[in-house]
C-alpha cells in the first residue's frame, strides 16, 4: 500500500464521518480533519456543492491525487530507468 492509497482512504474515512452525528468532533474526526481539510479546501474553493448539499470535491481531490501520483511515478521512472 502506497502513500497515495493511504491518503485516499483517509479522505474517504473523513467523508464517511460526515454521515454520522458528531463523528467529526471525535478524536479521529479531528485528527483526520487536520490532515485532510487543507487538501480538500483547495478543491472546495472551486467546486461548489451540488444542490447546496452534495459535495463532490472529495471525489475530484482523490482523482487529482491519483493523477499526480501516477505522474510522479512516471517522471521518477524516466529519470531512474532500470
Amino acid at each position: 500500500m502506497n502513500l497515495q492509497s493511504i491518503y485516499s482512504f483517509m479522505i474517504i474515512g473523513y467523508v464517511l464521518l460526515s454521515w454520522l452525528p458528531n463523528a467529526r468532533e471525535s478524536f479521529i474526526g479531528v485528527f483526520l480533519g487536520k490532515l485532510v481539510e487543507p487538501y480538500l479546501g483547495i478543491f472546495r474553493r472551486f467546486i461548489p456543492p451540488i444542490g447546496g448539499m452534495i459535495d463532490i470535491s472529495p471525489i475530484v481531490a482523490i482523482f487529482a491525487l491519483r493523477f499526480v501520483a501516477m505522474g510522479l511515478i512516471a517522471v521518477v521512472g524516466f529519470i531512474l530507468p532500470g
